[in-house]
């Protein structure tokens, strides 16, 4: 009987979490702990990090973990690296839960960047107002771009005051819809969208909002990650897990 470690914190996770307790296996969903209020799940949950590349090693061996689904955010680079390098040198079978890449479609204004540093550099210029939809962990690094009125959209109230000096805080969870994103940049007179490719569907609704509003995404492309095992499918997971 296979035991098997999660790393979540998305959508898919979530789901995937709710596959495996239906199908009864034992299993433990990973959070890092960056969402205040993570919603209830099917299967045991340990919060926090493992210590780098050591500590998730230990924690394979003392939790005798014998599969390893990477179900990461596709910005999370840095853990995602770690379990390839963990699961590589212990010998334990990884796979990871991906979802497709945003592609631009028809009506989309994209511009492309390769990182947060290039997003911040592309905000070079007169003020606009902006909906940063990146999350609470980058926030600081658009400091160098103050002129900017920000929509910051967030799951939690952030611990500390952002060091934007114009900004607008609104605390929500998604999914959201469309519509709903439509008439928030409306509200707010929104000029230009920064997003990170996530992908899937949870909160392409920006995108869609931003399409049909004929306003410019800044686009920030995902980190490169190093060759695994990946699938969008949580039934090819099932399967490999009983391979």
């Amino acid at each position: 009987m296979p035991k098997i470690l999660v790393l979540g914190g998305t959508t898919e996770a979530s789901a995937l979490a709710r596959a495996l307790a239906d199908a009864g296996h034992d299993a433990v969903l990973s959070y890092m702990g960056r969402v205040e209020r993570p919603k209830p799940q099917p299967i045991p949950v340990r919060i926090g990090g493992f210590g780098g590349v050591p500590g998730l090693i230990a924690y394979l061996h003392d939790t005798a973990i014998t599969h390893v689904v990477d179900a990461t955010h596709p910005f999370a680079a840095q853990m995602s690296g770690n379990a390839v390098q963990a699961c590589a040198q212990t010998g334990v079978p990884l796979i990871a839960l991906t979802r497709p890449a945003w592609q631009p479609g028809p009506g989309d204004r994209w511009q492309r960047v390769p990182d947060m540093a290039a997003a911040v550099a592309a905000l070079s210029g007169p003020p606009q107002n902006v909906m940063l939809a990146i999350g609470r962990m980058h926030l600081a690094e658009f400091a160098p771009q103050p002129q900017h009125h920000y929509l910051l959209r967030l799951v939690d109230e952030p611990g500390e005051t952002p060091p934007l000096p114009r900004h607008t805080i609104v605390v929500d969870r998604g999914p959201f819809s469309a519509q709903a994103d439509e008439q928030l940049m409306r509200d707010h007179a929104i000029d230009l969208v920064v997003s990170k490719n996530a992908g899937g569907t949870g909160s392409v609704s920006k995108l869609e909002a931003a399409r049909a509003l004929n306003l410019p995404v800044l686009m920030i492309d995902r980190p490169a990650l190093p060759p695994r095992h990946e699938t969008h499918d949580i039934a090819t997971v099932l399967n490999w897990l009983t391979a």
